[in-house]
């Protein structure tokens, strides 16, 4: 009896898995097809710690320097915005540098880039080619961070550019559905074990 439910539990979970996946990819052409997805590659100078920390405090000051694209309504005025505000974007980019001690710039480039897969708010963007702004710290060489400028997923991050899980909303006919069976209880339980 007791392997009958653990059996049991481990193909709710692996359900559970599959529809979100299936969602998130989902959620990813639903973006495209709303309006573009615009992201954002910052490429570090190299690995050394101090490279690291300047990479992530350029990546602070440049979406907070950014918030305004929160209205966008579409790729394309996204990325217009962003044309307009270049300057700001690479002054933001290079003062901060300063400030870390770094002697080495910022470029800014746009254009169509390689991604791999990646989730960002429930949401799969699968690998492939994006339009996006690619931020070169000194010779780009370290680890890199990526997001999506537009919808605004990383402009609307919190100070670590981490997203708030728990604050945002899914819905799903078929998450629905699974959380209606046995009262809830079988949903709580694929959400425990898998979170």
């Amino acid at each position: 009896m007791r392997t009958k439910r653990r059996i049991m539990r481990l193909i709710a979970a692996a359900c559970a898995a599959a529809v979100l996946s299936m969602q998130g990819a989902a959620g990813a052409a639903r973006a495209e097809a709303m309006g573009g997805i615009l992201r954002l590659h910052i490429m570090a100078n190299s690995d050394s710690a101090a490279d690291q920390r300047a990479k992530l405090a350029v990546r602070d000051a440049v979406l907070e320097a950014m918030g305004g694209m929160r209205g966008c309504k579409s790729e394309a005025e996204a990325e217009a915005m962003l044309m307009q505000s270049g300057a700001e974007v690479l002054r933001t980019a290079e003062d901060t540098l300063k400030k870390c001690g770094m002697e080495y710039g910022a470029q800014l480039i746009i254009g169509e880039f390689e991604f791999p897969d990646r989730v960002y708010a429930g949401i799969l963007y699968p690998k492939g080619k994006y339009r996006a702004l690619r931020i070169i710290l000194g010779e780009g060489k370290g680890h890199n961070w990526w997001c999506v400028m537009f919808p605004a997923i990383c402009i609307d991050a919190g100070e670590k550019g981490e997203i708030d899980i728990k604050g945002l909303e899914m819905k799903s006919w078929i998450i629905e559905k699974l959380k209606s069976i046995d009262g809830g209880k079988l949903w709580e339980k694929i959400m425990r074990r898998l979170g």
